[in-house]
């Protein structure tokens, strides 16, 4: 992966994303702006987590909606039109606990067969990004934004049902990548 890989990222998430949806384009920008504060932690892979933070919700954009299961058509559009990288590809699609998600849908073996089955190295980080950043871009503790998805979706809610489901595992990523940071600065 090479230095230029976040740059490219954000300009494709700003194709797609910010003029057909600006508030899914301002969480965007903030989760981006949350990998970058990992740099120190990440090291050589700092470029390749803020890529997947720019990309990792342009399977919602209207004209890239498949399945209705943004994980999967993202990660299948950069595959198929762009042949972007494995690992990318595999974080945009396992993100946040996509598989939780996928279960509920039906689309568990296609995004296991194709993207592997396995999250791949550095979704605990881009789990964190999303994790505490709101809709609208701005830090947000974790459990606050697990609220927030709760109530935009209602109880009743694949996303809804999903996201309480995977909670436990994604308070505890948000702590483990929290305590790392908390490790480096001392």
């Amino acid at each position: 992966m090479n230095r230029n890989t976040a740059a490219w990222a954000r300009d494709l998430a700003s194709k797609h994303l910010e003029t057909p949806l600006p508030r899914r384009w301002a969480h965007t920008q903030g989760v981006a702006r949350q990998a970058r504060t990992l740099a120190p932690i990440l090291g050589d892979k700092a470029d390749l987590l803020e890529a997947a933070a720019w990309l990792h919700d342009i399977g919602y954009a209207p004209d890239l909606v498949h399945t209705g299961f943004h994980p999967l058509d993202g990660a299948r559009y950069l595959r198929n039109a762009h042949h972007a990288n494995e690992h990318l590809c595999q974080l945009v699609a396992h993100h946040t606990c996509a598989l939780v998600e996928a279960r509920e849908r039906g689309l568990a073996d296609a995004l296991c067969n194709e993207f592997d089955s396995e999250p791949p190295i550095l979704i605990e980080f881009l789990t964190y990004c999303d994790m505490t950043t709101s809709p609208t871009g701005a830090p947000i503790s974790v459990t606050d934004r697990l609220s927030e998805i709760i109530a935009r979706y209602g109880e009743g809610h694949i996303v809804s049902r999903s996201i309480s489901t995977a909670s436990d595992i994604i308070l505890n990523v948000v702590h483990k990548v929290e305590s790392a940071r908390i490790s480096l600065s001392k």
